[in-house]
């Protein structure tokens, strides 16, 4: 969506101890082909080589470098890789399942000290100016603290049928510029969103909240008892492995999927809105993700290896390969490796329905990339048949993969670029370029990167099955054992 100018200061002079709260659990189809359920869209880089997470680690960190995320237990390696990148320090929290935003927001709660001023933010959202980000949140802290749930509402631009809008009330008195929250207003059609344009006083619900730990606990007791007590019972059932705390399952799990919206906000009567006085969009579309690209004088925006000739308003993503648009005319043409989306831009809000499809169908590029991100590096499957596969895989410097052996197939490793450590049965190897082991069915064997630069080699699988849940771990750094 378009990103939405300032239109005033929002400065403070006091500091406040703020913790961010980042809710990483978005599956993110909308975006698809880029951003699928292994790989959603908060962990792709879209800007400027960045993340849409890392991004909001690093804005969130003006307010503090000590932060909490709330992540699937798929996603936590990539998690903690965008902390890394980002410097900051993060308790994450893992769900073992999704359940929505209620039950994310309560466990970060139930995790931080009662009178803790949480600052919740999605994890996908693009902020360009994050001073102006953080002095629009610092402007919310006298109402928080006096009790109010505070939302950050965003100055519509367009009559958008793809946000929920909050119409604001009267002033809050001694809340600084809070106001109280007249009503919700669910994603409306054309018609409707015109109305709430022309008539003022709404705003876009951007799914920011600034709110006392304390306050929201008594919300959800009030309006979603049943929700609290499953995060309750999560929490007390959680184990701890460093800085990932996974909540209990079985109290999870048993939680029900609710939106904070839904659960709490529509329903309480000390929820407050502040406009939000910074550019903003949520990248909830590829319509959107273009607009983070400065058009040409056709209207044509470009990312990667992409070309226009005789072509107009037409979106190219192509970071892999030469992609051509020929005389076409406000599409959208998104290249992976694996899939290509090519759809005229009025449909782009259609995509989660096209993936919907695809999953009944079974194909595997709904949910799943080609290149796959592993705690210890990645692995690229570049081609694959009725009884081999080839894939590419980078180590990491110093990372290690699991003591491992397979049932079904044999492998062949050649060391492309690095020093490869090699366990192949009871013999341990130094391998460099050019050199090569042979791993038989059910042998017992492991990779290493022993060195400073990333190790990259060639695996060539053989076999009557290649599934990767034929792979029986013996040891592992990463707590994957079998």
């Amino acid at each position: 969506m378009t990103l939405v100018e300032p239109t005033a200061s929002t400065g403070t002079s006091f500091s406040v101890n703020i913790t961010p709260v980042i809710l990483c659990g978005g599956s993110g189809t909308r975006l698809w082909p880029l951003s699928r359920k292994a790989l959603p869209k908060q962990f792709v880089p879209l800007v400027n080589g960045k993340s849409l997470l890392q991004l909001t680690l690093e804005r969130a960190a003006l307010l503090s470098p000590q932060q909490i995320i709330v992540a699937s237990e798929d996603h936590r390696f990539l998690v903690q890789e965008c902390a890394n990148a980002a410097n900051v320090h993060s308790t994450i929290l893992l769900e073992p399942v999704a359940r929505n935003t209620a039950a994310a927001m309560a466990a970060a709660a139930l995790h931080a000290a009662p009178d803790a001023l949480l600052l919740f933010l999605p994890a996908d959202h693009h902020i360009p100016d994050a001073t102006a980000f953080a002095a629009t949140i610092r402007s919310g802290v006298v109402a928080a603290q006096a009790g109010s749930i505070v939302m950050f509402g965003v100055q519509p631009t367009f009559p958008s049928t793809g946000y929920g809008y909050i119409e604001q009330g009267g002033a809050l008195a001694g809340q600084g510029a809070a106001h109280a929250v007249k009503c919700f207003v669910e994603k409306p059609n054309a018609a409707r969103a015109q109305e709430l344009l022309l008539a003022g006083g709404h705003f876009w619900n951007a799914g920011i909240f600034l709110i006392q730990a304390s306050t929201l606990l008594a919300a959800l007791q009030t309006h979603a008892p049943d929700i609290l007590a499953a995060c309750q019972q999560a929490i007390a059932a959680q184990t701890v492995d460093g800085n990932f705390r996974r909540l209990g399952a079985d109290g999870f799990a048993a939680c029900r999927s609710d939106s904070i919206d839904y659960a709490v906000m529509e329903k309480a009567a000390n929820v407050a809105v502040l406009p939000f006085a910074a550019a903003w969009s949520d990248v909830g579309s590829w319509n959107a993700v273009a607009e983070l690209t400065a058009p040409d004088e056709n209207g044509n925006r470009v990312h990667g290896q992409g070309h226009t000739v005789q072509a107009t308003n037409t979106f190219i993503h192509a970071p892999h390969r030469p992609v051509v648009a020929l005389g076409t005319s406000n599409l959208l043409i998104i290249d992976t490796a694996d899939a290509v989306l090519v759809a005229d831009a009025a449909h782009a809000e259609q995509v989660k329905n096209v993936v919907a499809q695809l999953e009944a169908q079974g194909v595997p590029q709904a949910q799943h990339h080609r290149r796959v991100a592993r705690p210890w590096g990645v692995y690229d499957s570049v081609d694959a048949g009725e009884r081999f596969q080839v894939k590419r895989i980078v180590v990491n410097p110093g990372a290690t993969l699991s003591l491992q052996m397979h049932h079904h197939r044999a492998e062949h490793w050649v060391v492309v670029s690095g020093t490869a450590e090699v366990t192949n049965g009871d013999k341990v190897m130094l391998l460099g370029e050019n050199q090569s082991t042979y791993i038989p069915l059910g042998q017992v064997h492991r990779l290493a990167n022993p060195g400073k630069v990333p190790l990259e080699i060639i695996e060539v699988q053989s076999g009557s099955y290649l599934g990767e849940d034929d792979i029986v771990r013996l040891e592992d750094t990463y707590g994957r054992v079998n």
